[in-house]
C-alpha cells in the first residue's frame, strides 16, 4: 500500500498593499542610540537608491523555537501584506498555475499569498519501495505552470520529485513549465578541479531540460557559470536586497562597517554587497581547503580592527569555512561579526559552530525550510516569498525581471 501526501491550497483573500518606501532607513550601531545629540551628525551607512525591497520581517523565536505566522483569510504576516498584489487572481481569469512539491510547501504558500493565487491541487505519493508518484488534480492545458521545489536535503529525493512533476505537467499539455528552484543543490559541482571528476551541475541541468522544463528560476547560484549549463532560459534571482533591507534596521555607522568574503572565490559577491552599503571597505579571508567540507584559514587581507564585520556567502553547509573565518576576525580585533547567507544547508556540526558565540547574528533566508532542531538564539530567518512572487509575476507577464534589483 502506498503512503500518500496531498497538498491542497489555502483559501485566498485580497489584502491592502502599500507602495515601496521612498527611502531606506540609515544604518547605525546599537551604541549610536545612546550617544549625545551632537554625535548624530556623523555619516551613516545607507543602501543605494536602487534597493527597493522591503523584506525585513524575520521569523519570530519564542523560547528558542520558531513562531511561524498562521496564514489564512483572517491573518496575514506584515512582510506579505505590505507587498501583496492589489487583487486576488481567480483561475478563471489567469493562465498562471502555481504548484508546490514537498520540499518547501511553506515558501510556496507564502508566494501564492503574495500573488493572490491559490496553490494548485497536486497529489504526491511515495510507494513502499520509495518510488514517487505525481498526479495533477486540475487542468493545466494551455497554462503557464510554475513548480516550486528546491533540491535541498534529501537532495536526490527532491530532485527526482521535481523531474516527475515536470513530466506530469508536460504530459498534461501545459503551455510553459518553469522550475522554480530556490536552492539548486548540485551547483557546487560546477567544474573539474581534479582528474576523473563529474560536473554534476551540468548533468542536473540536462535532466531538468530533458524532463520538459521551458525555464528555470533559481536563487543565488553557487557560481554564475552554472546558468550556461542550461539550454533553456535561466532567471538568476539574487536575494541580496532581502538581507540588505534587514541590515538597514541595524543602523551600523559607516565608519564601523567592513564586508568580509570568507574565501577568495566569494570576492565578487562580497564586493557587490559592499557597494550596496555605501561602498563599504572589503576584507578577504584566505583559506586553503584540504578536502570536501574541510577548510583551513591561513590569513586575512584587509583591516577589521574595531570594526563590525559582515561575512557574506551564498550558503552555509557545515559552517567550517565561516566559523574559522569568524575566529580569525576576532583575533584580528573585530568588534562584532555578522554572518549573512542565502541558503542554510546546516549539515552537522553547523549548529554547534554557529551557536558557539563567534557570531552576533546569523542571517539566512527560507529558500531551504528550517526545522526546530536547527534554531539557536542568534539565528534570524528572512522570507524571500515576495521576491520570488514578483519575479514569477513578471515572467508570466513577459516583463523585465532584472528591473526588480535596480
Amino acid at each position: 500500500m502506498a503512503s500518500s501526501l496531498a497538498l491542497s491550497p489555502a483559501s485566498s483573500s485580497s489584502a491592502a498593499s502599500s507602495a515601496y518606501p521612498s527611502r531606506i532607513p540609515l544604518f547605525r550601531s546599537a551604541a549610536a542610540a545612546v550617544v549625545p545629540p551632537h554625535s548624530e551628525a556623523r555619516s551613516r551607512i545607507h543602501t543605494s537608491n536602487g534597493v527597493k525591497c522591503n523584506y525585513t520581517e524575520p521569523l519570530n523565536l519564542r523560547n528558542g523555537k520558531p513562531s511561524i505566522p498562521i496564514i489564512n483569510e483572517h491573518t496575514l504576516p506584515s512582510f506579505m501584506d505590505s507587498k501583496r498584489l492589489h487583487r486576488s487572481e481567480s483561475k478563471s481569469t489567469t493562465r498562471l498555475r502555481l504548484f508546490s512539491g514537498t520540499a518547501n510547501p511553506e515558501l510556496a504558500q507564502e508566494i501564492a499569498w503574495y500573488m493572490g493565487l491559490e496553490l494548485g491541487k497536486i497529489n504526491i505519493k511515495r510507494f513502499a519501495d520509495g518510488e514517487i508518484y505525481v498526479q495533477l488534480q486540475e487542468s493545466v492545458r494551455g497554462c503557464d505552470v510554475f513548480l516550486v521545489q528546491p533540491t535541498c536535503p534529501p537532495a536526490n529525493e527532491n530532485l527526482m520529485e521535481l523531474l516527475v512533476m515536470i513530466d506530469a505537467c508536460r504530459r498534461a499539455s501545459a503551455k510553459t513549465i518553469t522550475a522554480v528552484i530556490p536552492y539548486f543543490g548540485y551547483a557546487r559541482a560546477d567544474r573539474k578541479t581534479q582528474g576523473r571528476e563529474s560536473i554534476a551541475a551540468k548533468l542536473v541541468a540536462n535532466l531538468i531540460t530533458e524532463a520538459g522544463a521551458n525555464r528555470v528560476l533559481a536563487c543565488d547560484l553557487h557560481s554564475g557559470q552554472s546558468m550556461g549549463y542550461f539550454d533553456i532560459p535561466v532567471d538568476h534571482v539574487y536575494c541580496q536586497p532581502v538581507i540588505l533591507d534587514y541590515l538597514a534596521s541595524k543602523r551600523i555607522a559607516s565608519n564601523d562597517l567592513v564586508v568580509v568574503s570568507p574565501d577568495v572565490g566569494g570576492v565578487a559577491r562580497a564586493r557587490a554587497f559592499a557597494k550596496k552599503l555605501s561602498d563599504a571597505p572589503l576584507a578577504i579571508v584566505d583559506k586553503r581547503r584540504q578536502g570536501h567540507n574541510v577548510a583551513e584559514v591561513m590569513n586575512l587581507i584587509g583591516d577589521v580592527k574595531g570594526k563590525v564585520a559582515v561575512m557574506v556567502d551564498d550558503m552555509i553547509d557545515t559552517a567550517g569555512t565561516i566559523a574559522k573565518g569568524a575566529a580569525l576576525l576576532h583575533e584580528e580585533g573585530a568588534r562584532e561579526v555578522y554572518a549573512c547567507c542565502t541558503h542554510a544547508v546546516f549539515s552537522p556540526p553547523a549548529i554547534e559552530r554557529l551557536s558557539s558565540g563567534l557570531f552576533q547574528e546569523v542571517i539566512i533566508t527560507n529558500t531551504i525550510p528550517s526545522i526546530d532542531k536547527n534554531y539557536f538564539p542568534q539565528l534570524t530567518v528572512l522570507s524571500v516569498a515576495n521576491l520570488l512572487g514578483e519575479t514569477i509575476r513578471r515572467v508570466h507577464d513577459d516583463c523585465s525581471v532584472s528591473s526588480i534589483f535596480q
